[in-house]
């Protein structure tokens, strides 16, 4: 049984994002050569809580988490895949949505942090599609509705077949006074080019539409007749592979489980700590730079595998930033620390941007990025601490970047060797944009391109707290004296103001510059469903959220707020 479905008796419990495919209950992955099926059939009984049954295939996080597990395997296990069509393992039926019954009994934090997982997994798949070579088709069979046609959204393609009982819907307005936000509105418009009043049509109904009208207004991709589906899933996919660039005999890397020990307060891994201070509502992050050099070769690299630093600290790190986020709540402020070699951490970025073009290292360069979009897109203050003996470099220092506010130890600390310092990396200048499409750097500096031009001058030097400060890399660099008031000061402010204030400045500032389908969907959707889960039009005794199947209507507040 899997880990994250073995205690159930409340949403308090703590929830595992480790599974694998021995223990999905809900997906099947077939591969035969460059084609993959992902399979939904979500097993009704396997829920994450008491309460209801995911009949229909309609999901909650527990088959979400199997999806996101699934989704990486496929980019890491199977290089030779280049195509994954997206299907169901249910008659007359492609996914139903999110489990009504589930969202309705789900705390607020809960139902909010589901829907951005859900969000960013599908990110990860439009990403496979555009960065990896890694295409995903939807073959929609039967009923597709809600979060099940947001699913299919995700896809580069969508078939959908022409009979009578398969069809496509956005029914949260009408049906449940909420919004599809899971990005279904933005991918509607911004992805599938939907014309507006065609959406506002579509997103009014319940019934859904169907055939060639669905692909008519390009809800979808094409409509195609049962007698001709198996053909034309054929040659699409086909032609899906004929455009990547994956490798065709390539050996995958086995995700293999990831070690750690968890405590009340705190969580061991390999390259990354965890200390929870539920007082203070702070939990210390820190990440420790290679023990050893970068392989000899990208062969040698693959011979590693999951245990490769980059990508081990990759997982250990994601893994750690989920479970903070889902089960420590009340937690209030992330503060970021390193421990290592910057020179080592160097070498690896050397390493993988000189095999930038091999499958593996691309990879784990995408996995990055989506990690780090992930700490961005995290509902917490963040902190970045530089201080003697640390590894804040190329890819780590990333993480000062994605700060709120980063503070260096400036000059000699009792106690530790040597002084503080941070280096850039050519891939700070690039490699790992923002949901907005432009870098850390470009965020931070926004409009100011001189500021930009003077950090690119100092790649691979180790900066000292005063040329950080200068340059602006860092928000302020206090000596031994002051070091620990300030820190505690600032620490004691965040955490007294209202956490509901800080979410949306935060995410508001960490949004600097241009607008994209991706930071649409978090910054503009997901905010929006936040706001409305809340309602009583949505989630009130009278709510939809409460009534749906009950027979009797919902009864809404009639003012527009």
């Amino acid at each position: 049984m899997n880990t994250h479905l073995a205690r159930k008796a409340t949403h308090a419990m703590q929830i595992d994002f480790q599974t694998d495919p021995s223990r999905y209950r809900h997906w099947r992955i077939e591969t035969d050569g460059p084609v993959a099926r992902l399979i939904m059939d979500v097993d009704a009984d396997a829920t994450l809580f008491e309460g209801y049954q995911l009949k229909l295939n309609s999901y909650d996080l527990g088959v979400d988490i199997e999806l996101y597990d699934a989704v990486q395997r496929l980019r890491f296990e199977h290089p030779e895949v280049k195509v994954v069509l997206l299907t169901s393992g249910k008659d007359k039926v492609f996914c139903a949505g999110a489990n009504i019954r589930m969202l309705a009994g789900a705390s607020h934090v809960h139902k909010v942090n589901f829907c951005k997982f859900t969000n960013e997994t599908r990110n990860a798949m439009e990403e496979a599609s555009a960065e990896s070579g890694q295409h995903y088709i939807a073959v929609v069979s039967g009923a597709c509705a809600g979060g099940g046609y947001e699913l299919a959204l995700a896809a580069e393609h969508i078939i959908l077949t022409d009979d009578s009982t398969s069809s496509v819907a956005l029914p949260e307005v009408p049906l449940l006074a909420v919004l599809p936000g899971t990005g279904g509105l933005t991918r509607v418009t911004d992805k599938r080019k939907v014309r507006r009043d065609r959406a506002d049509i579509f997103c009014s109904i319940e019934e859904g539409i169907k055939g060639q009208r669905a692909a008519e207004w390009r809800l979808v991709d094409e409509a195609v007749p049962n007698s001709k589906l198996e053909a034309v899933v054929a040659e699409r996919a086909a032609e899906f592979a004929a455009r990547s660039d994956r490798p065709d005999d390539a050996a995958g890397v086995a995700l293999t489980p990831i070690e750690r020990g968890l405590a009340d307060d705190t969580i061991e891994y390999s390259s990354v700590s965890v200390s929870i201070d539920r007082k203070a509502g702070t939990a210390t992050l820190t990440v420790r730079g290679p023990d050893a050099k970068p392989p000899a070769d990208a062969g040698a690299m693959q011979a590693e595998g999951a245990g490769f630093w980059p990508l081990r600290l990759a997982r250990e790190l994601d893994d750690a930033i989920l479970h903070l986020r889902l089960n420590e709540t009340g937690i209030g402020v992330l503060v970021f620390e390193s421990a290592g070699d910057p020179a080592a951490v160097m070498a690896f970025d050397d390493f993988l941007e000189a095999h930038a073009d091999h499958w593996l290292a691309r990879e784990i360069t995408l996995y990055w990025s989506r990690l780090l979009k992930r700490i961005d897109l995290t509902s917490r203050t963040l902190v970045a601490l530089v201080r003697p003996g640390g590894c804040f470099a190329g890819t780590l220092a990333e993480i000062v970047f994605a700060a709120d506010r980063a503070f260096m130890a400036d000059g000699e600390f009792e106690g530790a060797e040597g002084e503080a310092g941070l280096v850039l990396h050519e891939r700070n200048f690039g490699r790992y944009p923002t949901v907005n499409g432009i870098s850390r750097l470009d965020s931070r500096f926004f409009g100011e391109p001189a500021s930009i031009d003077a950090a690119r001058e100092r790649v691979g030097d180790i900066l000292d707290a005063s040329t950080c400060e200068t340059l602006g890399l860092v928000t302020a660099a206090y000596d031994d004296i002051d070091w620990d008031d300030e820190v505690r000061i600032y620490l004691e402010e965040r955490t007294s103001f209202s956490p509901d204030a800080l979410t949306g400045m935060e995410a508001n500032l960490r949004c600097v510059g241009p607008e994209t389908m991706e930071s649409k969907i978090f910054g503009r959707l997901t905010a929006w469903q936040n706001w409305i889960f809340q309602r009583p039009n949505a989630v009130g005794e009278d709510g939809a959220l409460r009534r749906y199947g009950s027979g009797r209507k919902a009864d809404y507040n009639r003012e527009r707020v």
